[in-house]
């Protein structure tokens, strides 16, 4: 084990990043793991099952990837009771604690031998991107969410113009909005900036907002330095629409979102012919933006949510008497707009649902821009009664072959406290 004693001498703060440095980066596997990826896409179970044989069994067989229900319930038939026990536990205290985070309150669990103070506390310093590109756009959508959840300092960054100035209309809105600063910079460098901090730039804890490919990859790769919303792709849009919907504002909301540009999907779904031709019609007397619009016919509702399901759109819009009433059964989409008169271009300005949301299919696993994006769940754990957790828990370390563990838990156990 290597051994320092430092004296602090200067900022606590750059003793921190000192302390940090003293283990160094682990080094890049990018290329290796991009290529294992690649062929399990391709190959399935076979890439999976040659790569467990390469570098997990040392060239022996594998068994079958899924382990049986035989199997498991043969693992839990021999457990040692002990291990067991402290299994048991943990798992029980785990799950009470879980369900006490699901209330969304900070509250203490009480736990009989100890408690769990639960608190959620803002991240200190935020940055908001506002892509430039083929248009500004208003900031307000990042940093009222970051305002809300109580961060301190609140940074907006957004690509300057060819004359080296960004849009008035975004400074004016990042000073509406409560930003702190905001900085003329955008794509890579503005995410690195923004995550390492330079002479003018104060490095920041979380980084949110979209952007082109460059600054999407910029976040993928900070986001082990800094907190990200996720990677925000090309805009789509699915609507899921009667017969009995006007098709002009329909055509609007699709031409709406078309004009984010290259990349963009927009999808009209319907069991009208009738509606997918009025339609198909008004898109294709349309401008090109890059975009790409597809018009689907299905046999019901039923079939039409099946398939938005499946898409986990960013923007889903529900119009007509049968459609309306999906709104319930949808699981997958980022924001979901309903009715004739709910345009998701309200989405975009003023409705106030934000308009950061998961596109490429992430509503399947993530959420629109929250305050919860800015907030960190912290617990405060206090043991009264050590004995009984360090005799359930110490079999459990020993099992896991973390013997020091054990004994850590264990020192804290005293002859004349009852067993």
């Amino acid at each position: 084990m290597r051994f320092e004693r430092i004296a602090l001498s200067g900022p606590p703060g750059a003793l921190a990043a000192e302390l940090r440095a003293l283990v160094p980066a682990p080094g890049s596997v990018s290329d290796q793991v991009a290529e294992i990826i690649a062929e399990v896409r391709a190959e399935g179970d076979a890439a999976v099952l040659a790569y467990t044989r390469k570098l997990d069994t040392g060239d022996a067989d594998p068994r079958a990837l899924t382990v049986s229900e035989d199997e498991l319930r043969e693992a839990e038939e021999a457990l040692d009771p002990s291990v067991r026990r402290g299994l048991e536990r943990a798992i029980a205290n785990v799950e009470v604690v879980a369900a006490a985070r699901m209330s969304g309150t900070e509250r203490i669990v009480e736990l009989g031998s100890h408690t769990v103070a639960l608190r959620k506390l803002p991240v200190a310093r935020a940055a908001v991107y506002v892509p430039g590109g083929r248009a500004p756009y208003p900031s307000t959508a990042g940093v009222v969410p970051a305002r809300v959840a109580g961060v301190g300092e609140i940074a907006v960054s957004s690509p300057p113009g060819a004359d080296g100035e960004i849009d008035r209309t975004v400074m004016a809105a990042c000073r509406l909005a409560g930003a702190s600063h905001v900085h003329r910079m955008g794509g890579a460098q503005a995410i690195s900036a923004l995550a390492y901090g330079t002479a003018s730039v104060t490095a920041v804890d979380a980084i949110v907002g979209p952007g082109n490919l460059y600054v999407q990859e910029a976040k993928r790769q900070v986001s082990g330095q800094v907190g990200i919303d996720g990677f925000a792709g090309p805009s789509d849009l699915l609507v899921i629409a009667d017969g009995d919907a006007e098709p002009e504002p329909l055509a609007l909301d699709l031409l709406a979102q078309a004009e984010h540009g290259p990349g963009t999907l927009v999808v009209a779904v319907s069991g009208s012919e009738t509606l997918l031709d009025v339609l198909e019609d008004r898109l294709r007397g349309a401008p090109d933006t890059g975009a790409v619009a597809c018009l689907v016919g299905v046999a019901g509702t039923d079939q039409a949510l099946e398939l938005a399901e499946g898409f986990a759109p960013e923007h889903l819009q529900l119009v007509g008497q049968d459609a309306e009433p999906l709104a319930p059964r949808v699981t997958r989409a980022g924001c979901i707009f309903v009715g004739a008169a709910a345009g998701t271009a309200f989405g975009d300005y003023i409705a106030g649902s934000n308009h950061i949301l998961p596109t490429g299919g992430a509503a399947r696993f993530a959420s629109g821009l929250t305050p919860e994006h800015f907030l960190r769940a912290v617990a405060e754990v206090r043991i009264r009664a050590p004995e009984k957790l360090a005799r359930e828990a110490a079999p459990v370390a020993r099992a896991e072959g973390f013997e020091l563990h054990a004994r850590s838990m264990e020192v804290r156990i005293r002859d004349n406290h009852p067993r």
